[in-house]
């Protein structure tokens, strides 16, 4: 297939798996529904995952069409580190504007030319590459944040005040420094990272305390203090908000969004579920590549299937990232519960954070004989598989979207960024799913201002509130959850069919260009 293409569009995540992997499922959507050209820039270690994620979007004779997404390395970049690729990204830019070849730097594959790009769709934690782009090339190539979670605390971390947010942060920070003479740095990681006992009224959202925000006593990268105050001035001048989150899922704060984006006559487009487009069996077949046990659990779910039965296993991810690095013992504790009830698992530790897994726990889950332990998972296998049945996770948007859209519920345990409220979504405000509070740590084991309840935080009374909610959870109360997110799924599944708002929003961005 061979369609001349007209526009060329460009799109920039951080190195983070959960930022960039819904940008690349949302790039092969975009070429499936108009004759466009994508540049994604990535960078050498996240080269390879962002091919094998672009490749389950696309069937086997859809070869041409795939071409039209070009995945291209700048460089190295230190992990979690999120400025460190900012120079590698200007030179890029560079070379796309004045219409020059691009050479990956992950495989020395030359890329020819292209028309300059008439957009870039930039994760909005790249503050450096977005004035760059517009000290390069000015208005003359219009720029989308992209927002990679849910859109919830997105108005509260970084939207204006009358919407409940915490507006422009920067110039609180340059104004006490002003006053004080104290340090930018210091200033900035006191009045981002910090709560202040203020309660957080967003709309659609329960009233919460600023310090449920913060659940997790987790080790936040030092470079988001240089970020996260210029959020709010970024998505300010953008040219407009692209948004992960589905419609179904959270409306009143996709509206509340686009409110807030149309007051200035720019567009916000909700464009979620992003998750791959090609068949279930093309996708698992290419996802099962990118963990090097997939085969292992694929053998693993089938026999469990077999033994247990439908809906037996529990599943067990924190994402990428997260991992409660502080108190560790809280996993092990969880695991107790679940051994001891005798509910086949899966766990994931990818997180860096996780660090080797004692011998003593592996020998207990060796013994055990029905749970997996893996450093990699291929996660939408396992949530699709008929043997899953509940999933233990850290409420990242894209873990939520995926496990709403195979209709496994979740019981949350989140750390920080849009895990808080995701939690209160499905738990308390969709009553779809459950919330851990005794895993709580740090700022978390303060009250709760929908319950005024404290958790306690000890390894006794997580044991008994995960007891206490798997029974519920493979019980009748379980069921009814079940039988209320099967609505939700069919709802989220359904925006990207024929006449769905976030395909209706995609094709409205794409005929804007």
């Amino acid at each position: 297939m061979s369609t001349p293409t007209t526009t060329h569009i460009v799109g920039y995540s951080e190195q983070a798996w959960g930022h960039a992997r819904p940008m690349i499922n949302l790039f092969a959507r975009f070429v499936k529904l108009r004759p466009v050209t994508v540049t994604f820039l990535t960078t050498n270690a996240f080269y390879d995952r962002a091919t094998k994620e672009l490749s389950r979007s696309f069937e086997s004779d859809d070869k041409e069409l795939a071409k039209r997404v070009r995945v291209i390395s700048t460089g190295n970049a230190e992990f979690m580190a999120l400025t460190s690729g900012d120079e590698s990204f200007k030179t890029a830019w560079k070379s796309l504007i004045s219409e020059e070849e691009l050479v990956c730097a992950q495989t020395g594959t030359r890329f020819a030319p292209l028309p300059k790009p008439k957009a870039i769709i930039i994760d909005f934690f790249a503050i450096e590459p977005f004035r760059a782009i517009r000290a390069l090339s000015g208005h003359s190539v219009k720029i989308y944040s992209w927002v990679p979670g849910q859109t919830y605390p997105i108005l509260y971390l970084f939207g204006p005040k009358h919407l409940g947010g915490r507006g422009d942060v920067n110039a609180l920070i340059e104004e006490e420094v002003r006053q004080t003479g104290r340090d930018y740095n210091d200033v900035a990681n006191e009045l981002t990272f910090k709560p202040f006992g203020e309660i957080v009224r967003l709309p659609g959202m329960v009233p919460m305390y600023d310090h449920e925000y913060y659940p997790q006593d987790f080790p936040m990268p030092g470079t988001l203090g240089d970020i996260f105050p210029h959020v709010y001035n970024t998505l300010e001048v953008s040219d407009g908000l692209m948004m992960i989150t589905p419609n179904s899922y959270e409306p009143e704060a996709v509206a509340a969004a686009k409110g807030w984006f149309a007051q200035t006559g720019r567009p916000a487009y909700a464009v979620g579920p992003l998750l791959p487009s090609a068949s279930k069996e093309a996708a698992d077949a290419n996802e099962k590549k990118q963990s090097s046990e997939g085969g292992q659990i694929q053998e693993f779910l089938d026999a469990t299937l077999k033994t247990s039965g439908p809906k037996s296993l529990l599943y067990i991810s924190f994402g990428s990232i997260f991992w409660p690095v502080n108190k560790p013992e809280n996993v092990w504790a969880v695991l107790d519960v679940v051994m001891e009830l005798n509910i086949p698992f899966i766990m994931s530790h990818a997180s860096p954070f996780a660090g080797p897994i004692p011998d003593e726990i592996k020998e207990k889950v060796k013994a055990y004989g029905k749970g997996i332990l893996s450093p990699w998972t291929p996660q939408q296998l396992i949530l699709d598989h008929p043997t899953t049945g509940w999933f233990i996770a850290h409420g990242g948007h894209n873990g939520v979207t995926e496990a709403i859209s195979a209709g496994v519920p979740q019981i949350l345990w989140p750390f920080g960024g849009d895990q808080p409220l995701n939690a209160v979504q499905i738990a308390d405000q969709l009553q779809v799913g459950y919330e851990l509070l005794e895993v709580r740590t740090g700022h978390g084991l303060k009250p709760i201002y929908r319950t005024g309840y404290t958790p306690k935080g000890t390894v006794d009374a997580i044991k008994a509130e995960v007891r206490d909610v798997l029974q519920k959870a493979f019980g009748e109360d379980g069921a009814k959850k079940r039988a209320k997110l099967a609505e939700l799924q069919k709802a989220l599944n359904g925006e990207w069919e024929e006449g769905g708002s976030s395909r209706s929003d995609a094709l409205a961005f794409l005929d804007s260009l």
